[in-house]
């Protein structure tokens, strides 16, 4: 019988590509606190996973047809990447809250962490199948 990591994996492997990219995007973000005039950004985790899944979230991403086209910006992994509006405007029109992207910045480490523990639990079942154990 073949092997399919697809299977073994789930939407795990999907959601810590996902949450690599979004702490890219949080970390840039914490890094123009200061910068005038910049934007925070940020992507619907809940959305891209239930997309991930094969869900139906009420909107279909731009697809590729042809090799030829150019490639959509503003999407990661069928998430799009979205302005965080400010609780708070500032006078410099930077929209970075620390302590709001702090937060997120978190909460991401954590899914992260939780899903990286998935995929290792599954790959030490499939290694201890292997030895048989």
């Amino acid at each position: 019988m073949p092997l399919n990591f697809d299977s073994i994996l789930g939407v795990h492997e999907n959601a810590l590509n996902m949450q690599a990219h979004r702490a890219q995007i949080l970390g840039a973000n914490l890094a123009n606190a200061d910068t005038p005039g910049y934007k925070a950004k940020d992507i619907d985790f809940q959305a891209a996973l239930s997309q991930a899944q094969g869900q139906d979230v009420g909107f279909e991403p731009m697809k590729i047809t042809n090799e030829l086209h150019i490639a959509p910006e503003g999407y990661i992994y069928g998430a799009e990447v979205l302005y965080r509006q400010p609780m708070q405007a500032s006078l410099d029109g930077n929209t970075v809250e620390s302590q709001v992207e702090m937060a997120q910045f978190s909460e991401n480490s954590m899914r992260y962490l939780t899903s990286l523990r998935i995929v290792s639990g599954r790959l030490n079942t499939l290694l201890s199948a292997f030895r048989g154990e």
